[in-house]
């Protein structure tokens, strides 16, 4: 019997990993909560907290980077659960460069992950920020409409980007901006590239600041990209490879690491961490508050209609965050999801979190549905889970073709 074969079935986290949700969870109750209903309302950016996430080494490459590379895969979507726990819209603010991170790091060469992903973090006493831009006015679920179109100038060995995106996280305020492209139109989502667009870059600009449902203190805006120019190495991943993989296309040969689905692919899991968190916080607030209140004198926690609520609140929550913890498994094993566990892992936990929320204000009747309670908050930044890196409908798509073979339409 090999080693492997003798290790006993557990699903409880190392002890690092345990340590790390423990700090999260303590920022996130002392921190993060206290804020929540202030940022909400201000709809802006929480500068002041991220600069104590930096200080505290919350928000930093090395937090980050530690979580990813946790062996079993649950260092991310622990840390993520507790602090969204905290709050969506404050948490979005603190992890929303992760995407672009992701997006860099999956597919960059050596010298571009190092140079460029420790720049959307920058230092505690000078914090920046990241921001991935691929979902378009005309391409959101559907990538392969992209229009924004890069070309390349040969003469002086640059890219040339045009276009605008849209519902873009720390769009236009972010130091490093990482742009899906079109370069050959013809090829659809196969022709498409990522770009790094440095800080300053001139053409660049914030076009629209939407003011959202949910999900408030994240600053989400269009991104205007006029004649933007970047060298030829910032191609993410290498012109060499990309013009290689463009070659494999056109030769009827397969073509993986498509750019903005491949990061959606690696971070899927992560946003089914985040929805967890705050089903979780709704989840718990109902229960607190189904013990506590009286009617008819009695708890209601004692009557069969809201224990059965709550009975089933715990069984979604449980089953979706098993989902979570199997993709980011299976992602840190360097397994392909074959059953597009990663979509379902967004899509079942996703939906518990719509779900759950909503029943936490039915719980708390009238109280719920008025903002002197967070369960109100809560609902409507669940939503949101529902639609962004890839809506419930896209999921459905993505595991009935893996799960039948045929392309569903």
């Amino acid at each position: 019997m090999t080693s492997a074969e003798s290790t006993p079935f557990s699903l409880e986290p190392s002890e690092d990993v345990r340590q790390v949700r423990d700090w999260v969870h303590e920022f996130a109750r002392d921190v993060v909560r206290p804020a929540a209903r202030e940022w909400d309302e201000r709809e802006e950016t929480p500068w002041p907290l991220i600069q104590e996430a930096s200080k505290i080494g919350l928000y930093s490459l090395d937090f980050f980077a530690a979580q990813w590379l946790e062996p079993s895969g649950l260092g991310i979507p622990v840390a993520f659960e507790e602090l969204f726990w905290g709050d969506a819209g404050i948490a979005l603010s603190i992890v929303g460069t992760g995407l672009a991170a992701a997006s860099v790091a999956a597919v960059g060469t050596p010298d571009q992950v190092g140079e460029w992903v420790p720049q959307m973090f920058g230092t505690p006493g000078e914090v920046r920020l990241g921001a991935f831009c691929a979902s378009e006015p005309d391409a959101g679920s559907d990538v392969g409409s992209i229009r924004a179109r890069a070309v390349f100038d040969e003469a002086k060995d640059e890219w040339v980007l045009n276009g605008t995106k849209t519902w873009v996280t720390n769009g236009g305020i972010a130091d490093v901006h990482v742009v899906v492209a079109s370069v050959h139109p013809d090829l659809g989502s196969r022709g498409q590239a990522s770009f790094i667009v440095p800080p300053g870059t001139p053409g660049l600009r914030q076009g629209q600041k939407f003011s959202k449902h949910g999900i408030r203190a994240s600053h989400t805006a269009e991104v205007i990209l006029e004649d933007v120019r970047v060298p030829s190495r910032l191609v993410v991943g290498g012109k060499e490879r990309f013009d290689e993989r463009v070659a494999r296309v056109r030769e009827g040969r397969s073509a993986k690491g498509q750019a903005a689905m491949k990061t959606f692919e690696t971070t899927r899991p992560s946003v089914g961490a985040m929805a967890l968190g705050v089903g979780r916080a709704a989840y718990e607030y109902a229960l607190d508050y189904a013990r506590e209140r009286e009617q008819f004198g009695r708890r209601i926690g004692d009557f069969q209609a809201i224990a059965f609520k709550l009975a089933d609140m715990r069984c979604r929550l449980d089953a979706a965050r098993l989902m979570v913890w199997r993709a980011a498994w299976m992602a840190s094993a360097g397994r392909d999801f074959e059953g597009a566990e990663g979509s379902m892992a967004k899509l079942m936990a996703s939906e518990m979190a719509v779900r759950v929320t909503e029943e936490a204000i039915q719980i708390l009747g009238g109280n719920g549905y008025t903002r002197d309670y967070p369960v109100e908050r809560m609902h409507r930044d669940a939503k949101i889970f529902t639609i962004f890196e890839g809506t419930s409908e896209i999921q459905r798509l993505v595991i009935g073709r893996a799960l039948t073979g045929l392309p569903v339409r």
